[in-house]
Parts: structure tokens; sequence; C-alpha cells
């Protein structure tokens, strides 16, 4: 049975956060005077020493590693930095190396290539697409699977609760439709403009509902108040809405994947920092959150890392090399 909306789920959306100027000087628990430089060193060599005796039985074995994008290999600028980039390069040579993100196929594909990816497997959409990669095809990549709905009822009830809503479908294939004058960088393409009664008839893999005028706190009461059922969603740090098919996430997906490649459950690990990605760290054998993830992810994960500002998953992946 499909579950209700939630409406105290709230996923990161990192494209969308706005960067304290201390955010990259600030690390869990401290405040901006506690950070001096030897302090930052104790909180990065405290993190490496945890995760070491976590990942030291697994580390060197054939792994699958599923990775978050925004706030674990990328900063909430979207910048990857050259130690993140060639940790990740290693990784994918040495295991199973899966990107999990809630973009789409067009914003995820980047983060393929920069990891080196050639073969293997993209979870997109926070579960609703898989993609293979294998150079032999003409485009590099195929989608393998998609879980699609039909959003119909969803919007037609949401628009009453929220009439200045911007509204985006998500197609199977990658492309966009969002009522006029709703583009995101997140979509990875230019959505077609189209109204909202046309949107309602379409099928979705994914559903984007953005209201710039309220607040997270808002829009969550907006939306548990509507009694909208069967999707699932996650509400960012700001007013924005994903919906997806009924029991989709990025462990759904993963778990296919884990199954394709016979990969032990106890060979596979997960990094994150966002609400969509507590059901993944929750799968994974070791699940691992961000330094500066929610209190409410760390509480699901087996263990934290340093923060993305700190190369947090760098540490993860070296661990796991055994370096």
């Amino acid at each position: 049975m499909a579950r209700p909306l939630r409406s105290l789920l709230h996923a990161v959306r990192h494209r969308r956060f706005t960067r304290r100027s201390d955010a990259a000087d600030t690390l869990p628990g401290m405040t901006s005077t506690d950070t001096a430089p030897a302090a930052r060193t104790a909180h990065i060599d405290a993190a490496r020493s945890r995760l070491n005796e976590l990942l030291e039985p697994i580390a060197g074995t054939d792994l699958l590693i599923g990775l978050d994008v925004d706030g674990t290999l990328v900063d909430h600028d979207g910048a990857m930095s050259d130690p993140m980039r060639a940790a990740l390069r290693q990784a994918a040579r040495d295991h199973h190396v899966v990107i999990a993100t809630g973009r789409s196929i067009g914003a995820t594909l980047p983060i393929v290539e920069a990891a080196g990816i050639e073969r293997g497997y993209a979870v997109c959409s926070n579960g609703a697409v898989t993609v293979e990669m294998d150079p032999e095809l003409e485009a590099g990549h195929r989608v393998m699977a998609t879980r699609t709905f039909q959003p119909g009822h969803a919007l037609a009830t949401l628009r009453e609760v929220a009439p200045d809503a911007h509204y985006a479908v998500e197609m199977p294939d990658g492309s966009f439709h969002a009522t006029p004058g709703f583009q995101d960088a997140s979509f990875g393409v230019r959505a077609k403009e189209t109204n909202l009664d046309e949107l309602m008839v379409l099928e979705a893999v994914r559903v984007v509902v953005h209201v710039p005028d309220l607040t997270p706190q808002e829009f969550s009461k907006v939306v548990a108040e509507s009694g909208v059922h069967g999707v699932e969603y996650a509400i960012g740090w700001t007013a924005w809405l994903d919906m997806a098919a009924p029991g989709v996430s990025k462990a759904t997906a993963l778990e296919e994947i884990r199954e394709r490649l016979g990969i032990e459950q106890s060979r596979t690990v997960a990094v994150g920092d966002g609400f969509n990605d507590t059901e993944m760290l929750q799968w994974a054998g070791v699940g691992i959150a961000m330094g500066q993830a929610p209190q409410g992810v760390k509480d699901v994960a087996d263990t934290e890392t340093a923060t993305v500002y700190d190369d947090g998953t760098v540490l993860v992946l070296e661990g796991l090399s055994g370096a």
C-alpha cells in the first residue's frame, strides 16, 4: 500500500542552499570561535580514525559504493575538489561506484564522467531512473529502468492549496515539462513550457513543485493539509517538493543493482547528507553521513565523516582503499 505524504520529511536540496559566509569554517558541534586550524585538523583526524575502524574489515575488497552528489561529492556551489576527483576515479577503478542522486539524467552524467565511470550504473531522480554506462553504446549509456506514476490527482489537489506553485514533470526519457517560467539547473535540460492541465495527464518519473513565496515549514503545512496520498516525496530547505512513485528511493534502485552484480549486502557502502539519503544509508552494509548532514540523517547512519568542505567523502574512499 502506498504511504501518504509525510509532512516532516525534509530532504536537502543542495542546489538551492545559500551558503553562509561561515559555512565552510564551522564544523558540526563547533561555533565559529572554535575553528582554529588545530581544531579543524583534530576534527578531521577523529573522523578518519572512526572511519578506518569501521571500514577496515571490508577495505580492499570488491564493493558496491553508493554516493550522493550535492553535499557529498560536490559542495553547495557545485564544485568538486581535486582530491575528491582523484579519490573518486581511483574508487571507480577498484570498486562498483554508483552515483545515486536526486538529479535528473542530464545533470547526473557530468558527475559520472568526472568519476571516470565508463561501465557501470547510476541512480538518478532519487531512484526513479537507473542508467547503465557502456562505451560501446552510441551515447555511452542507456536508461535501464524507470519507475513511473500518474501524478494527476496529486497535482490537482496541490493546485487547490498552493495555486501559485510552479510545477515540473520529469519524463522517462529525461526531458522536462514545466509550467511557464519554471526552469532549474538541476533539470539538466531546458524544460518545455506546458500548462498544468497538460502536466496532469503525463506519465512521470518525478514531479517537482516549488513555491517561491513560502518557507519550507509553511509548505510542509500546506502539503500535510492537502491530504495528498499515493506518492513518496521530499521537501527541501526551500519550499521545494519532489514526488516519485510509491516505494521508490535510492535504496530500492541500489538493491536492484546489488542483486544484478551479485554483491553481498555486507559489502555495500553508502555516503550522503540529505533526508533523501536516509533509506540508502539504512540499506547499506555501512552507511556514512556527511559531517554537515542534519542530525536526523546522522541518526540513521552507522557513522559520520568530515564535511564536504573538508573532503569528507575522500576520507571514506581512502579508508576503503586501505590507505
